[in-house]
């Protein structure tokens, strides 16, 4: 009698096995705990750790790594066995014409602008240099780089007395406001609204320890937001983002 979990389990194990091999788009996910995509990344691209539950697939090589255990029960209900890897750390070598942005106030210096979850269309936050976006200025434009690329969107202006407009990343170009650079400093401005300091910007962390980045309507660093904390923040193209 054929063995009908037998040939279910070979079936999936082969189809895994086939997942594995498959090639991942260039940014694209390429690991982590729970993934069952594709893990093989782009040739000159490499399949790098964010987190344990997400791994991306960057420009260039890696360097640094990160421990992850992992563990599994036995299919025949005996004993769960465990595993220890080391993989590489995400700090992606930057591509021609692109930079890295990052912060140079404590609390957050060397903080590096960057999505939630890399390379997808979320709220801006200054993060780990471990997962650090690369940018370019284009045409009045913030654009990440990304498969499709991700522009800064800044939240309209509800009313005179909103002092601080949270930043977005979409796969659609803003439609209003200018991001420009003085030197090696990010700047934004808009002719709706007279900026004191157009390169003054706040890092606001929310609930879930992300730390959120606001365009300063206000002065720098007078009446600061409760829980915020002025920030400049500035082009940096050396090969690698660095802490």
């Amino acid at each position: 009698m054929v063995n009908a979990r037998r040939i279910y389990t070979t079936v999936t194990f082969v189809f895994a096995y086939a997942n594995a091999q498959s090639t991942s788009s260039q940014y694209g996910q390429c690991g982590g705990i729970g993934w069952t995509g594709a893990t093989l990344c782009p040739s000159g691209w490499s399949c790098n750790v964010v987190n344990t539950y997400y791994s991306q697939c960057l420009p260039g090589g890696a360097t640094g790594t990160v421990t992850v255990t992992s563990s599994s029960a036995s299919t025949s209900g005996g004993s769960t066995t465990s595993s220890t890897a080391t993989a590489p750390i995400a700090t992606s070598t930057l591509l021609p014409g692109n930079s890295f942005i990052r912060s140079v106030e404590d609390p957050y210096f060397h903080y590096y602008l960057q999505s939630i979850t890399p390379g997808n269309a979320t709220a801006a936050i200054m993060g780990l240099y471990t997962s650090a976006a690369q940018f370019q200025v284009t045409g009045g434009q913030l654009i990440q780089e990304s498969t499709p690329p991700l522009y800064a969107i800044v939240e309209d202006r509800a009313n005179s007395t909103v002092m601080k407009l949270g930043v977005s990343w979409s796969e659609t170009p803003a439609t209003s406001g200018t991001f420009d650079f003085s030197g090696d400093t990010i700047e934004w401005s808009i002719p709706t609204i007279d900026r004191p300091q157009v390169n003054a910007w706040l890092v606001c962390p929310d609930d879930e320890e992300n730390n959120l980045l606001f365009v300063n309507l206000g002065y720098y660093d007078y009446e600061t937001p409760t829980g915020c904390a002025d920030e400049t923040i500035h082009f940096y193209t050396g090969a690698t983002a660095v802490p």
